[in-house]
């Protein structure tokens, strides 16, 4: 099976992607794949301060319950309300619709301890 994995956008090996251009993150299309049906997303507050690489929520699905890690430090600007009425986002729509947060702004030296597109596809291949 061939994963959609962006190359606008940096990965955690844990599954989760920030796209530098607007700073939103959400988790990957093999993610979602892995969990099933998403049922509930629980998301930081607007406002709310993170660190690169720690829990900021966790999402629900039939199969599991996982935390979701930040791939960068910083403010969070926005969170996509649609989750809470709208989980399934996540499974239709993982780099669109379904994006979970919005940080204020993304310092490209927080990036480089990413992974690239190229080396996310050869992890999860």
């Amino acid at each position: 099976m061939s994963f959609e994995v962006p190359e606008d956008c940096r990965y955690l090996e844990t599954h989760e992607w920030v796209r530098p251009a607007d700073g939103r993150v959400g988790i990957t299309d093999f993610a979602q794949d892995e969990l099933g049906d998403v049922v509930f997303v629980e998301l930081p507050g607007e406002g709310e301060t993170l660190e690169g690489e720690a829990e900021f929520g966790v999402i629900e699905s039939i199969k599991a319950v996982s935390d979701l890690y930040a791939p960068l430090s910083g403010t969070v600007a926005t969170v996509n309300e649609r989750l809470i009425d709208e989980p399934e986002l996540v499974n239709e729509d993982p780099f669109g619709e379904g994006w979970m947060l919005e940080f204020d702004a993304v310092v490209e030296d927080d990036l480089e301890g990413l992974l690239s597109h190229e080396a996310y596809r050869d992890q999860i291949e």
